[in-house]
């Protein structure tokens, strides 16, 4: 599959759910969903990343995977409220930069003054 933009990934999971998946689930079971997914990925990277050992449940998953199931539950959360992903990361850059602009890079405990 070739490279897709946001809106365009709305359009697609849209397309996907009014034809295989029948309808969307209603907006607080995805909510509920979301946070299983999430959950998921958490695990993962717990034992990737941190002190926790993989039990035999957790082998053969791939952390791409999770981060895809987390984007396609928030695209479908998107989808139903209304919300253009494209244009609500773009004001939230807007923010982060005029809200942050010198914030990250004084800080001392990320290094201070870089």
């Amino acid at each position: 599959m070739p490279d897709i933009t946001l809106r365009e990934a709305q359009e697609q999971v849209d397309q996907w759910i009014k034809t295989v998946g029948v309808r969307y689930f209603k907006e607080l079971t995805n909510l509920g969903i979301l946070m299983e997914e999430v959950g998921e990925l958490s695990r993962l990277m717990v034992r990737q990343y941190g002190e926790q050992s993989f039990k035999e449940s957790d082998r053969g998953r791939e952390l791409a995977d999770e981060m895809a199931d987390v984007l396609w539950v928030l695209i479908c959360l998107a989808n139903q409220t209304g919300v253009d992903l494209t244009a609500a990361l773009i004001k939230n850059f807007d923010k982060k930069n005029a809200r942050d602009a010198s914030r990250h890079r004084d800080n001392e405990k990320l290094g201070g003054n870089l």
